[in-house]
């Protein structure tokens, strides 16, 4: 028995809207947001793959791996972000992201 692609697809299409919905329910928590961007990345590289093995072709596996290299300094630069914005307010709000404007 074999997977076949749709499945893929609609395992990339859940984790894609529950990445958006991630984003645009809750605006307040900063964690919330990066870890809603890295889902939305997530089901792309998912697609990218699938697609790929669905062709015959390693095209789609490539961009994967760049999209991966993208999430990774995404998260590092936004955590480093984060930390500090918390040493500099005491909270990670976002509301109070305006006040970093220098």
């Amino acid at each position: 028995m074999s997977v076949g692609l749709t499945a893929y697809l609609t395992v990339a299409a859940i984790l894609f809207t529950i990445g958006v919905f991630g984003i645009f329910i809750n605006r307040k928590n900063v964690i919330v947001i990066l870890m809603s961007i890295e889902l939305i990345l997530l089901a792309v590289n998912i697609n990218l793959v699938s697609f790929s093995v669905f062709l015959h072709q390693v095209t789609g596996q490539i961009f994967a791996m760049f999209v991966l290299t993208v999430a990774a300094a995404e998260a590092a630069v936004g955590l480093a972000i984060l930390v500090t914005f918390f040493r500099n307010r005491g909270d990670i709000a976002v509301d109070d992201a305006s006040m970093m404007k220098g």
